[in-house]
């Protein structure tokens, strides 16, 4: 569980929402606790000049000092700060804690750092009764002490039932998100999972198994490959089966062919004579070809064909091909035509294996080219390569039967018997054989005018 994909994306996730959800919460509340300490500073500078207020119009109103005393007791009371007023001589004139009264303050540092200059033109805007700005008092009559000023308790309860709220809500927020997380992991990972079954059943041999595509994005595309992965091996799975079938097929047919002449000559109905034995050596030529064919096809899979390659004349191989089959065209009144560019560069191949896979093609020409018909050879430059085409005007090929024509014992024709459709393994090796000199080879072919292959060899 701990190396699932839906473990891993569920941890990212949470991490990610944690993340965010911690530092949302951070400075949601760093910013709150800001705003709540400056109204509380706010607050206390209103309530500092409200008691500024009252103890300037008490002396305004006194005309002086007289029974401050009870005034600053009261007002000490309501705002749970310790007050202390004093002359312009910094003799005390009122103590909250009445402990001071009368004294020299002094040292106003220690205790109660925070004062207040106590002034006529300052209370005055404060003063709630009318009337003109007395003359006779002076500008400074005194200093008024109150002690720090400390979070009111509507500022902690503020913070506090935030911090519970967030913690509250980030709680829920992530309980959420899990939640969430948990479904689009889920989902997220579901076509992983049904890839994985499906490549497991794919692996045990069930090549028919297809995952079904819900999405176009890269799980999507995913899903496509695999499932056409899954194709070419269920296509791969029947060629195989097809191969060993028809591998025991052509074997079976002359080893057959050749335990009834044997068995016919140890009872005496065929005497071993040299027609008989001619026949045996056919039956067995058959048999090394096919050997032959299949250990090229098995080297050329493996990587391990060997070609002797030096620079060639590609004209003149092309004139001996032709020249090999000319009897067999003869045969069947078949006209052979040749056109090569005077000016072709040399080319480095394999003589003799560039010469088989012309074999091949002019071949399969003669036999599918009925009595009159023509075959044209060609070769040209193209580029930096040179293109060789053998194409006859016979009875062409099936346009659903063009893709495969170059896989293995495929025929076209599966009727055909051997002698007419060979092995099925001659253009395969011919395939092999060109892609290992750095060419390329195709056909092109319409049913009942004819077939044109082609092959291509670097210059």
């Amino acid at each position: 569980m701990t190396h699932s994909v839906q473990f891993r994306l569920m941890i990212a996730f949470i991490l990610v929402i944690l993340v965010t959800i911690s530092t949302v919460s951070f400075f949601v509340v760093r910013s709150s606790w800001d705003e709540i300490k400056r109204y509380d500073e706010y607050n206390n500078q209103v309530r500092m000049a409200r008691v500024e207020f009252v103890i300037c119009r008490f002396y305004r109103a006194s005309n002086g000092w007289n029974g401050i005393q009870p005034l600053v007791e009261q007002l000490s009371t309501m705002e749970e700060k310790r007050i202390i007023v004093t002359d312009t001589s910094s003799v005390v004139m009122a103590d909250s804690e009445n402990t001071l009264i009368g004294s020299e303050y002094s040292n106003p540092g220690q205790g109660i750092p925070l004062s207040y200059r106590l002034t006529i033109p300052r209370s005055l805007p404060y003063s709630l009764e009318p009337g003109p700005t007395p003359t006779s008092l002076p500008g400074f009559f005194g200093t008024l002490y109150i002690s720090p000023q400390s979070s009111s308790v509507v500022a902690i309860y503020l913070s506090s039932s935030i911090n519970k709220f967030f913690i509250l809500g980030s709680l829920i927020a992530l309980t959420i998100a899990v939640a969430i997380t948990y479904f689009l992991s889920r989902r997220i990972t579901s076509p992983i999972r049904a890839l994985t079954a499906t490549a497991q059943r794919l692996g045990q041999g069930d090549f028919s198994q297809r995952v079904t595509i819900q999405s176009q994005d890269e799980v999507g595309q995913l899903a496509r490959t695999f499932n056409m992965m899954a194709s070419d091996l269920d296509r791969l799975e029947k060629l195989r089966r097809n191969i060993v079938a028809d591998v025991a097929h052509e074997l079976r047919t002359p080893l057959s062919n050749i335990a009834g002449y044997l068995e016919a000559i140890r009872d005496g109905v065929v005497k071993p004579d040299t027609p008989t034995i001619a026949s045996l050596s056919e039956e067995v030529d058959l048999l090394a070809r096919l050997v032959n064919d299949l250990q090229e096809l098995a080297m050329a899979d493996a990587g391990k064909l060997e070609l002797v390659c030096q620079p060639e004349n590609l004209a003149q191989v092309i004139e001996q091909a032709v020249k090999a089959i000319q009897v067999k065209a003869a045969d069947k009144n078949l006209e052979v035509n040749t056109s090569i560019s005077a000016d072709l560069p040399l080319v480095n191949i394999d003589y003799h294996r560039v010469s088989q896979v012309l074999r091949n093609f002019l071949a399969n020409a003669i036999t599918h080219t009925a009595s009159g018909g023509k075959i044209n050879v060609t070769a040209e430059q193209v580029d930096n390569q040179i293109k060789v085409s053998i194409c006859d005007n016979g009875e062409g090929i099936p346009a659903e039967d063009v893709p495969h024509i170059f896989e293995r014992f495929y025929r076209v024709d599966k009727s055909r018997a051997r002698n007419a459709g060979g092995s099925g393994l001659g253009l395969t090796i011919a395939k092999r054989l060109v892609e290992a000199h750095g060419g390329t080879i195709g056909a092109q072919s319409e049913q009942d005018k004819g077939s044109c292959f082609f092959f291509t060899l670097p210059v």
